[in-house]
């Protein structure tokens, strides 16, 4: 999948696109609309909590940072005996899972507080009344999609896509 960019200047043509979309069959659960705050969507499917923090990357950072820094703290505990207590390999995996589940969760509450920043570039234009689209679609699609955003809303200016979006959010 990949998550598709579209600022959009007003509520209006917002409408128009999402309904573009539900028409080529895009699921509503794969489109998130995010607006200023106060902007009226009324039934178009606003962005989500995943969608509007950073949670997921900080998860993932997080376990690769947790992980890593248990893994080392497991190796060193190995090499350097304290009081005698001789270790086993078992001890560097403990470690290593420990600080994986210690860092994800960490990482996560930090994440959970702060704004995407994926939407960092967008910022700008939300502020000034533009809504921001996002619509994850799989990548075959991609160049359908935005040829019939451009070809019905040329107002709508494409953004670019993410790579690789999660697939449970």
């Amino acid at each position: 999948m990949r998550r598709m960019y579209f600022l959009v200047p007003n509520v209006d043509i917002t409408r128009k696109i999402v309904d573009d979309l539900l028409l080529a069959r895009v699921d509503e659960r794969h489109i998130h609309v995010l607006a200023r705050r106060g902007t009226p969507l009324e039934d178009m499917p606003e962005a989500g909590f995943m969608q509007k923090t950073d949670f997921l990357p900080a998860l993932e950072q997080g376990v690769a940072v947790g992980g890593a820094t248990g893994a080392i703290a497991g190796l060193v505990a190995l090499a350097l005996p304290v009081g005698g207590l001789v270790l086993g390999g078992g001890a560097v995996l403990a470690a290593s899972l420990a600080g994986a589940g210690l860092g994800a969760w960490w990482s996560s509450m930090i994440g959970a507080g702060i704004g995407n920043r994926r939407h960092k570039d967008y910022e700008e234009a939300i502020e000034r009344g533009e809504i921001l689209v996002m619509v994850d679609v799989p990548k075959d699609k991609v160049q359908r999609i935005e040829a019939m955003i451009k070809e019905h809303h040329p107002e709508a200016e494409c953004m670019g896509c993410d790579p690789t979006i999660p697939a449970f959010p």
